[in-house]
């Protein structure tokens, strides 16, 4: 089969990526720069300050020179092995044979690739069109070598696709930097007077190697294909998936017990093995009238095993309906995490941590059942004001960076906001002796207080509240507050806040 190879050079790659994660710099000239040998020098820069003359490898001080409102921000270390790795491996849908090019480009191995889509042509173009929807400058080209659509890609002007065999005539009018020479070499040929490929191309061999070196010859034997330049593939992800067609359709409620417990036996078996944990899960069942049905499970911490996950599925069974028949069942982890392997302890600890298992379970067959959103939990934050001192977790495992406030009792109940409450009392600075709450008069009998909490002036200018811990006649505890100072005749407006066990 002849070998044929796509290489794609992103022209402005990490600029391009940053401006798709923050849209106002899509029409200021920007720059990234990092310090080399005490100077801070330029990496990368966008379209418009390129227009604007800046380039790769200048000052920043001499470019800020150039372009006063020049935006310069500091690279980001590793950030174009990390792009190319992503779009390297959204690329293996159109060749399973991708290797990275840094610092800027990807290439790729299409041997009997492009008839999928219709011819070369029609591949390049599917390629190019989807990569630059996503908003990313890319240039590509086919050769017969991974060298010569290098070359094509970055240099070429007339067309993108080189015939098989025509490399050579490919790269005749092309600079000599088109094949990839160290820059000590090009300065060399530049001395020489060889301006473009055709100069040397048909000087002899070892006319060559004795001028240039064996790192010249190579780099030119590759791009005419005399020869294999060997690449670094990229691995693709296998997905956590299972199959299980059926020799006969599926219609019972027993069938599809047997068929999950089946799936999760296998996909947990693989997961084990590779230490890893479900935290979301497919399951697909594709019915003889040709419907796909399907069932999601989620966990609150990866788990592999088997009974767990499969009492989860277990409660979504009676909305899966078989009709005619499943044909074939499918069970997909898109999403699977390390599972840290848990410590044998001698005795079972009386009360019942995080880090239980036992609870970690429940709450997936719970979040199951009833939905995860109406689960939380949360975590204490720094913050004088009630309703900011805790925010939501995000999991399980995530722990608090402080304590939770025990020197004055809480209310069990928090309101999400303060409501209006109307008071009359004896003396304007005590607690008041009754206060209206939706319609209902509670007379106050106890009070403690006032707890007077400031406000936080660093994020809002407002007045301070005075808080009191209220018992009405019936024994129900509340937690009322007044805003801000009483002043002569003036009322101040009363609030209620949460209530007490």
């Amino acid at each position: 089969m002849q070998k044929r190879f796509i290489s794609l050079w992103f022209r402005h790659l990490t600029t391009d990526w940053l401006t798709l994660r923050r849209p106002e710099l899509k029409d200021l000239p920007f720059v990234f720069a990092a310090p080399i040998h005490n100077r801070i020098i330029i990496t990368a820069a966008n379209s418009l300050a390129q227009e604007q003359g800046i380039f790769n490898g200048m000052a920043a001080a001499d470019a800020k020179a150039i372009v006063p409102d020049l935006k310069i921000i500091d690279e980001i270390p590793g950030q174009s092995f990390k792009l190319l790795k992503a779009l390297g491996e959204w690329c293996i849908r159109y060749s399973p044979l991708i290797a990275i090019d840094m610092p800027d480009g990807l290439i790729m191995d299409i041997s009997g690739c492009p008839h999928l889509w219709g011819g070369e042509r029609n591949y390049l173009k599917e390629i190019v069109t989807r990569l630059r929807s996503k908003g990313y400058d890319v240039r590509g080209a086919i050769a017969d070598t991974a060298g010569a659509a290098w070359a094509v890609a970055r240099f070429g002007k007339v067309k993108p696709i080189i015939e098989p065999g025509a490399q050579a005539s490919a790269l005749l009018l092309l600079p000599p930097v088109a094949l990839r020479l160290e820059p000590l070499i090009l300065e060399r040929l530049q001395k020489l007077g060889f301006y473009k490929i055709k100069d040397f191309m048909n000087i002899g061999r070892s006319v060559l190697r004795r001028r240039f070196g064996e790192g010249f010859l190579l780099r030119l034997n590759q791009a005419l294909g005399n020869e294999d330049e060997p690449l670094q593939l990229l691995q693709p992800v296998e997905a956590y998936s299972e199959r299980l067609p059926c020799l006969e359709a599926i219609r019972t409620a027993i069938g599809i017990e047997i068929a999950i417990k089946t799936l999760l036996e296998q996909l947990c078996k693989r997961l084990h093995g590779e230490g890893k944990g479900i935290r979301t899960a497919i399951l697909k069942g594709y019915r003889v009238d040709g419907h796909v049905i399907q069932a999601t499970i989620g966990t609150n911490s990866p788990s592999n095993n088997v009974n767990h996950l499969f009492k989860l599925f277990e409660l979504k069974i009676s909305s899966l309906e078989p009709a005619l028949g499943i044909e074939l069942f499918t069970l997909d982890a898109p999403k699977v995490e390390d599972v840290e392997p848990g410590q044998e302890i001698l005795w079972s600890p009386e009360d019942c941590s995080l880090e239980d298992t036992g609870l970690a379970q429940l709450l997936d067959r719970l979040a199951n059942k009833i939905g995860a959103a109406n689960i939380h939990r949360y975590l204490p934050q720094e913050h004088h004001w009630p309703e900011r001192s805790f925010k939501p977790a995000i999991s399980l495992k995530e722990k608090p960076t402080t304590a939770w406030r025990t020197d004055r009792p809480r209310p069990s109940l928090l309101l999400n906001r303060p409501e209006p409450v109307e008071v009359t009392f004896l003396v304007p600075d005590y607690p008041p002796a009754l206060f209206i709450y939706q319609n209902k008069i509670h007379h106050v009998k106890k009070a403690d207080g006032p707890e007077r909490i400031e406000r936080e002036w660093w994020l809002e200018e407002g007045e301070h509240r005075d808080y009191y811990q209220v018992e009405d006649e019936k024994g129900q505890r509340y937690w009322l507050f007044r805003l801000g100072h009483y002043e002569g005749g003036r009322p101040k407006q009363w609030f209620i806040h949460g209530f007490f066990a």
